[in-house]
């Protein structure tokens, strides 16, 4: 007899249908798994027998041939767990075939038959609401972040005995409900109103949330470049919720979402420590996993000590922070995975730190200097939108018991800036003013005609790259936003030009 049963699979982003068929044929007693399954899937025999002898139910004495379809598709992971388990049960007759009509089943068996998480629920659960099943079965734990998605019925039994008697009909189990406690919710950003003085650099910050660019915090030791780097998520816009959705497929996809969590509903916050391989960031292995850039996607990338992450990692950032995807190719196929992030990256100016430090001296010689420095390329510079110099604190201000404006105040005007935003990019692919197309860029940052002569004059006098101008034509743009003005006026395109001359200070007064 053969019983039929479907699943899903996960490549990249998508997922999709595994039809599981069990055989139960006479001859000498095995039970085989073909389909291209890999490790995981092979030691599923022996998790399925021991569940099925463990809960009570009688475990076929016969040839078992397992076929996972599509054959020539690679199927990887414990999810089929769940699924090989009730075809062999159909198979066996103690479920009825009928039962499983218009179902599709993913989960991890222990040996005693419970079932454990697993990831990718949320684009599989996607996925077979597009494909036509109106049932998904899924672990308890789960449960939320499959019923996420409306127009599909989710039911997260602990153990396979809560199957059978749904199944079997005698005893229901009640359908999922995404009430399970949204990701990061209990996570307590620090405040702004901690910080004495960088008003600047606060300002920066604000620029960067608001219009999603990427930021270069330089300075010495102790002037507080990781502790407002560390903040910014306080003040970073609401997601909309296909951002939400977007950004728990990918954690999701990566295992990353705590058990019982149904969406992220906060943006990601990344902090890599700069061993980081070059994989690390932008993803990989064999059936090819979401990295770094694409676990910050939506949200923040923070690298600290930015000269000490190697060459090779540091390159590996500058097509996908152009392109907002990064892309993996390995013999199985190639997979996408989107990285729409801010860069925030922190460093100081010379191995001591001191280098243009107004009371210490540097130490340092020039070629140490040299060196520290050309660790950084000047294509990633270039991709950098905002260069901030985080000068040492003075006393006064460190003193100062006047309260300083709260993280809450801060966020409400990037949540009306990037509400601007995203009324003007309505219909278009565009998230942000980071993000703006060339072909739409002259057209939604109009200058004023003493704007234009003043980005002429500093285009011409600071040397810019044809990539620099446009971010800082981008950057303007959302300052203008900030300021509530639909033309971006002198003082817009000034300030937006002045972040763009600390790196001339320490790289030119290096090379000089």
């Amino acid at each position: 007899m053969v019983a039929k049963v479907h699943s899903m699979g996960l490549w990249g982003m998508d997922a999709f249908t595994v039809k599981v068929e069990a055989d139960l044929s006479i001859g000498i007693p095995a039970f085989d798994i073909v389909g291209l399954p890999d490790a995981s899937v092979k030691e599923s025999r022996d998790r399925v027998r021991s569940a099925m002898k463990n809960s009570g139910f009688s475990f076929p004495v016969n040839k078992i041939t397992i076929n996972l379809a599509p054959a020539d598709q690679r199927k990887e992971g414990s999810l089929y767990d769940l699924p090989l388990f009730t075809a062999l049960m159909c198979a066996t007759g103690q479920i009825a075939a009928e039962a499983v009509d218009g179902c599709a089943l993913v989960g991890e068996l222990s040996l005693s038959g419970e079932l454990r998480p697993i990831r990718g629920v949320l684009p599989m659960a996607i996925h077979a609401r597009e494909r036509g099943f109106h049932t998904l079965f899924v672990p308890a734990e789960n449960g939320a972040e499959g019923a996420a998605v409306d127009g599909l019925t989710v039911y997260a039994p602990k153990t396979v005995e809560e199957l059978f008697l749904h199944l079997s009909g005698q005893k229901r189990l009640p359908p999922c409900s995404p009430s399970g406690q949204d990701c990061q919710s209990q996570t307590f950003w620090p405040d702004f109103s901690e910080v004495r003085g960088q008003e600047e650099a606060k300002r920066a910050l604000e620029i960067a949330a608001a219009g999603g660019h990427n930021i270069l915090l330089i300075g010495p030791p102790g002037s507080g470049k990781s502790m407002l780097a560390k903040r910014l998520p306080s003040i970073l816009p609401d997601m909309a919720f296909e951002e939400v959705i977007e950004t728990t497929k990918i954690h999701s996809i990566a295992g990353t979402i705590p058990n019982g969590s149904a969406l992220v509903r906060h943006r990601p916050f990344r902090s890599p420590h700069h061993t980081v391989s070059p994989a690390g960031l932008s993803g990989g292995g064999t059936l090819p996993r979401p990295g770094e850039l694409s676990l910050a996607h939506n949200g923040v990338l923070f690298l600290d000590e930015l000269p000490f992450f190697s060459r090779a990692a540091l390159e590996v950032l500058r097509q996908p922070l152009e392109d907002g995807r990064v892309t993996i190719s390995r013999v199985n196929g190639t997979v996408s995975y989107p990285c729409s992030v801010m860069l925030v990256a922190a460093m100081n100016p010379c191995p001591c730190g001191y280098f243009g430090h107004p009371t210490r001296a540097c130490t340092c010689t020039a070629a140490s200097v040299s060196r520290y420095l050309s660790r950084v390329s000047g294509p990633l510079l270039d991709r950098l939108d905002l260069h901030i110099e985080v000068p040492p604190v003075e006393f006064d201000a460190l003193a100062s018991t006047k309260p300083a404006e709260s993280s809450a105040a801060i966020q409400e005007r990037v949540n009306r800036a990037r509400t601007l935003q995203n009324q003007r990019y309505t219909g278009s692919n565009i998230s942000c003013n980071a993000r703006i197309t060339p072909d739409r860029l002259q057209k939604i940052c109009v200058l004023s005609d003493n704007a234009r002569l003043l980005l002429k004059k500093a285009f011409e006098t600071m040397g810019l790259s044809a990539r620099a101008y446009d971010r800082v034509l981008k950057v303007a743009r959302t300052i203008a936003d900030l300021d509530g003005s639909e033309i971006i006026q002198p003082y817009h395109a000034a300030e937006a030009v002045q972040y763009r001359s600390l790196d001339r200070k320490y790289w030119m007064a290096e090379l000089n």
